[in-house]
């Protein structure tokens, strides 16, 4: 633990080299950065009566490559970006868990209780799977007061769940195992946490956001995916990568969520497997005449997407991992058309005139064809586009965005090292 006002000297007004790697080297954005901890810093002060902390970071994600392949044990490319949820925290000599979220209400968890009483995605029962999954693991949990402020804006994209998650796990680390859980193992946790609550989610958002950086994962063997971090600093390439709200809400659309692997599921059963991955393109083309009257044209279309995208996340990765910038930003344009073609997640068939992200890819095309690149974001059909901006162009850009969808709906981000740490200034 440090006492608040040698944690306010260290940070220098946001002049530091971690907050540079965090935040970026725009110096209002990194006196923004150094008063927002300093004011959490205040109110938990003033709420626990102590001036003895740690200081958390937990970057949210962004899924960069294989769109809707997880869930058919394929391959993705993600990133953590430097919007995060932070936290200000020690522990409190107790066995309870005390944590005031800022905007929503304080909670307590009692650790000699670590039943979950009601299956809902809620604060307490995350801390509670977190203590029982450490336990079981051999670490030690403890009780802890924290104040949490989260920048990751809910319903973005960029799984502000999953940074909750792993930062809950950072905690519980650092504070009562000297920084003993290992990332890959955080995020596992993160994705029992949730999946205890019945929300049945893959392990990409959490890694993304436990590890940091580019990182690439194989899921095919689901019990032990295999994560790798790629040596890449988006920094240097002078681009952003701009993520842009398009307006519409995920709720009612699980009908078509549900569609995107029950089609895929319904292919791969016809060619003698539980999900695509054992398959390859060339299986799925050769089936077509067999198959077509059973599972129908856009489960096939879906498939020949899955296929493609799996396999263009390893070329992703070797574009990166061989400095070759360019052609990286061009596979991401690949996989959004890909996404849009075949894997029909852009819009709702039975909505045709409202098209908020088509339109957004439409406009980005616009602005950056032969020099960006542009593709949906997540599960697609409502919600947000991704795009890699030059920086020269980044005015145009949010402008001609934000004329359509309103001012504050693009996120202008980049890919940082970190994933889920506490602080060492």
């Amino acid at each position: 633990m440090t006492k608040i006002s040698a944690l306010v000297e260290k940070i220098n007004g946001g002049q530091n080299p971690l907050f540079e790697e965090l935040y970026g080297k725009d110096a209002a954005v990194l006196k923004g950065m150094a008063d927002r901890y300093a004011k959490y810093m205040e109110q938990y002060s003033a709420t626990y009566g102590s001036d003895d902390v740690s200081l958390f970071s937990s970057p949210g994600r962004t899924e960069v490559g294989g769109n809707h392949t997880d869930h058919q044990l394929g391959r993705v490319l993600a990133g953590a970006v430097n919007l995060d949820n932070i936290a200000v925290a020690a522990p409190n000599g107790t066995n309870i868990v005390r944590i005031d979220s800022v905007g929503f209400k304080p909670f307590e968890v009692d650790l000699s209780d670590l039943e979950i009483k009601e299956f809902a995605v809620t604060p307490g029962n995350l801390v509670k799977v977190y203590a029982k999954e450490l336990k079981e693991l051999g670490l030690e949990v403890g009780g802890f007061n924290a104040i949490i402020h989260g920048a990751v804006p809910e319903g973005s994209g960029l799984s502000s769940s999953a940074s909750f998650e792993v930062l809950i796990g950072a905690i519980f680390s650092e504070l009562f195992n000297d920084g003993k859980l290992d990332p890959v193992d955080n995020a596992k946790i993160g994705q029992k946490a949730e999946h205890a609550c019945h929300k049945f989610c893959g392990l990409m958002d959490q890694t993304a956001c436990a590890v940091g950086g580019f990182i690439t994962i194989d899921f095919e063997d689901k019990a032990n995916p295999i994560v790798k971090a790629l040596d890449f600093d988006f920094a240097t390439t002078g681009y952003s990568l701009v993520i842009t709200n398009t307006g519409g809400s995920h709720g009612g659309l699980d009908a078509e969520y549900n569609s995107l692997p029950a089609e895929m599921k319904a292919v791969a059963k016809e060619l003698g497997h539980e999900v695509l991955r054992p398959a390859s393109m060339e299986d799925v083309v050769k089936s077509i005449p067999a198959i077509r009257e059973k599972v129908g044209d856009r489960a096939i279309l879906r498939s020949i997407h899955f296929q493609g995208d799996n396999a263009r996340v390893v070329k992703q990765v070797e574009a990166l991992e061989s400095g070759n910038f360019q052609g990286f930003l061009g596979m991401v344009i690949q996989s959004g058309y890909s996404s849009y073609m075949y894997n029909q997640n852009i819009y709702v068939n039975r909505e045709p005139e409202y098209q908020p992200v088509a339109l957004g890819l439409a406009l980005s095309e616009l602005v950056l064809a032969g020099k960006g690149a542009w593709r949906v974001h997540g599960g697609g059909f409502a919600g947000t586009i991704q795009a890699f901006v030059p920086n020269d162009l980044l005015d145009e850009y949010i402008s001609t965005l934000e004329s359509v969808y309103g001012e504050g709906n693009c996120h202008k981000l980049f890919i940082r090292s970190k994933g889920s740490i506490k602080l060492e200034l």
